[in-house]
């Protein structure tokens, strides 16, 4: 529909722009994890160790999860994706499972979309589009879903401030623990999209099995380049929902259908042809509702861009 050229670069920049993306907030939430975790087994009252600055954390996340990337292909991380998985829905189970149990923390919560449970029609709008985002991101299998849809400080810190009196420190550290394997296991198979792109444009040019030192180093060069970006824009799980709507919702949602009928080649107007047209016109839509709401949500938030201040 697009042609060769316009057409691999419209699909391969999103699709390369997330998976870095995505790296990126792995290691800002997996380096911030690791920092709780510190905090929740180095209690001050029986430790005299500090924990380290945000920065190195990022690097020490970033240095293992390069070191397990250094897998040559998906097919090899099966098990470390096995392991990702069953600890996502570990502590997921965790997290509703024990916040079910303790119930409301105190009388003056509210489950309301605003303080005074009264909001305008056009919050109303708002908070259903973000919803919905929210709602794309999870079947998308984004793995950050948990980062995406709360303030600032994250469900993580907000877990462990509500419940930190009723849910035994070893509980808490747990869930960190397995928030972290998870982390590690989803940097490398995000990244491999990078890789493979990288990889195959060599082979094909050098016409040559590539060769082992010049995989580490597109490994090396990929995890410290997600790194930089961790450290200069620590705020970027902020930007998720944003920068989720730009991207994979059309890449996701209309693309494939697009895809369909320039493949395909369906007799025009015919419903199939209607359909995935209606389809792929709806999920642009979206993308721009999306990005919309995304707006106004960080404008009413205000933005903590807090640039190399991890």
């Amino acid at each position: 529909m697009l042609g060769n050229k316009v057409g691999k670069l419209a699909a391969l920049f999103p699709v390369s722009y997330l998976s870095g993306g995505t790296c990126v907030i792995l290691i800002i939430t997996g380096g911030g994890t690791m920092d709780q975790l510190f905090k929740i087994l180095c209690a001050k009252d029986n430790c005299t160790h500090h924990s380290l600055t945000g920065v190195q954390w990022f690097l020490i996340f970033t240095c293992i999860a390069i070191l397990i990337a250094q897998l040559p292909n998906l097919n090899s991380l099966a098990a470390v994706s096995a392991v990702g998985a069953f600890a996502a829905i570990t502590y997921c189970t965790l997290f509703w499972a024990i916040s079910v149990k303790s119930g409301k923390p105190n009388d003056d919560v509210s489950y309301a979309t605003t303080l005074d449970g009264q909001s305008s029609r056009v919050a109303k709008a708002n908070d259903v589009m973000n919803a919905i985002g929210i709602i794309l991101l999870a079947f998308r299998g984004h793995n950050l879903i948990l980062e995406i849809q709360i303030e600032k400080e994250g469900l993580l810190s907000s877990f462990a401030d509500v419940h930190a009196h009723e849910v035994a420190r070893f509980t808490i550290g747990a869930i960190y623990f397995l928030v972290i394997i998870h982390c590690l296991s989803s940097y490398p198979v995000y990244a491999m999209i990078f890789f493979d792109n990288i990889e195959l444009r060599i082979t094909a040019r050098k016409n040559m099995k590539l060769p082992r030192w010049v995989r580490t180093c597109i490994r090396l060069f990929f995890g410290g380049l997600t790194f930089f970006i961790a450290v200069a824009f620590p705020f970027l799980p902020q930007l998720s929902l944003l920068l989720g709507g730009i991207a994979f919702v059309p890449v996701s949602y209309a693309y494939p259908c697009f895809m369909w009928v320039a493949i395909k080649k369906p007799r025009r107007r015919s419903f199939a042809w209607c359909f995935n047209v209606v389809l792929g016109c709806l999920g642009l839509v979206i993308a721009v509702l999306l990005i919309a709401s995304a707006l106004k949500t960080l404008i009413d938030k205000r933005l903590n861009a807090n640039f190399f201040k991890p």
